[in-house]
């Protein structure tokens, strides 16, 4: 680790890098605060449905600039997608309908879609690939915490646009060096050669069901917190934050002791072990539907946070030797566009189901059939029973429930 850090071009695009990450993090949390405030108990539905659209472009954008990587300047890339998400975040505090996030969200992600791709093309030509996803997942909802204490949620997106620009500068002041020139001459190949390796190679065909693994778990803590801590325990805005980065902290743990355990475990094992607890994790999410309180919330998404990060940190050293060095860059397009894939099935259906979740406790069925009630009429000098379903009218209130 000394050693990377006297990498002056290494050390600057890793820390542009992470700010744009610092930056991101600090939107998705925004993000879920604007939904709850544009769509109350259905913010899952908007956040599910915003982040939906964000895997598309994911998806569809990564794979292109992937193909590309050889053959337009990385840094012009790298620079203009953070100053197009710099600008788009600047906006999101201005919407007044669900609508208008959708249509920022499809743009901003769609520049976020070029950044990492050329981003892993740029590093194996300067050191091996180091791992940075603590800083969404952790260091990101701290700050957003901290934040949230003196500030509103809108002005994170001010963070988020500060982010972009501190990354822009680093990646402008950076000597990237220029790509390996891929040996396959037509666009269509280079565009296929990565999505073609994952159907070939065994290893990572597993990587694929790890990604659908991550996905599914990992859904659960990005769209259905919002509503967990607001409408299950009563918390405040800043209380989503600590919630996530709970989760953070079970990933940058994971990040922490990943190193150590493969040393003397192979990827295959690690992986496995990180899915299980992810999944075991998830089951203790659906039993907090039941009676929700903040110490069952915080081992569960700590749980999920550190299984995830056990199976995704030994997935860099899988893609590296999964095919030639000028198809690396293709390989990693790939990756990033199928593990988006898997996101792009989960976000949407764990939105919706958070929200019949949320449904379930706010009308239990108890209170579906005719409840038998007593009325005393002090000016008639009597009173009356009967029943029925809660209402609230002149002579009932809603504290009948």
């Amino acid at each position: 680790m000394r050693a990377l850090l006297h990498h002056r071009t290494y050390v600057k695009l890793f820390a542009a890098q992470l700010v744009a990450l610092v930056g991101t993090g600090l939107a998705t949390v925004a993000l879920g605060l604007l939904a709850y405030d544009l769509a109350g108990e259905s913010a899952g539905v908007v956040l599910g449905t915003a982040l939906a659209v964000k895997m598309i472009a994911y998806v569809t954008v990564s794979p292109v600039v992937g193909a590309w990587a050889d053959r337009v300047p990385r840094r012009v890339v790298m620079v203009s997608a953070d100053v197009v998400r710099g600008l788009v975040v600047l906006a999101l505090p201005f919407v007044t309908q669900v609508w208008q996030v959708y249509a920022l969200i499809a743009v901003l992600q769609s520049a976020s879609a070029a950044f990492p791709p050329t981003f892993q093309s740029v590093l194996p030509d300067v050191l091996p690939d180091e791992s940075d996803s603590a800083a969404e997942t952790i260091l990101s909802p701290l700050l957003a915490a901290a934040a949230l204490t003196v500030l509103s949620f809108h002005d994170l997106f001010v963070g988020t646009a500060i982010g972009f620009a501190v990354s822009a500068v680093l990646v402008v002041t950076t000597a990237v060096p220029a790509a390996r020139r891929s040996s396959r001459d037509r666009f269509r190949d280079r565009l296929s050669s990565g999505m073609k390796a994952f159907g070939t190679v065994p290893a990572l065909r597993a990587v694929l069901a790890f990604d659908l693994v991550i996905a599914a778990t990992g859904a659960i803590t990005l769209v259905s917190t919002v509503n967990v801590v607001r409408d299950l325990l009563a918390g405040s805005e800043a209380d989503v934050a600590l919630l996530l980065a709970v989760s953070g902290a079970g990933t940058a743990t994971a990040a922490v002791v990943s190193p150590r355990l493969l040393r003397v475990v192979h990827e295959r094992t690690v992986m496995l072990s990180g899915s299980v607890i992810a999944l075991v994790s998830v089951a203790g999410a659906v039993v907090l539907a039941a009676g929700a309180s903040w110490g069952p919330a915080c081992v569960v998404w700590a749980g999920i946070g550190l299984g995830n990060g056990l199976t995704l940190m030994p997935i860099g050293r899988v893609l590296r030797r999964a095919g030639r060095l000028d198809d690396r860059p293709a390989v990693f397009a790939a990756q990033f566009s199928l593990s988006h894939a898997c996101w792009l099935l989960t976000y949407p259906l764990t939105g919706r189901l958070a929200a019949v979740v949320v449904a379930l406790v706010v009308w239990p069925r108890r209170l579906t059939r005719p409840v038998l009630h007593t009325h005393d009429d002090s000016a008639a000098g009597h009173g009356w029973s009967h029943s029925h379903e809660v209402m609230d009218d002149a002579h009932h209130h809603p504290v009948l429930a």
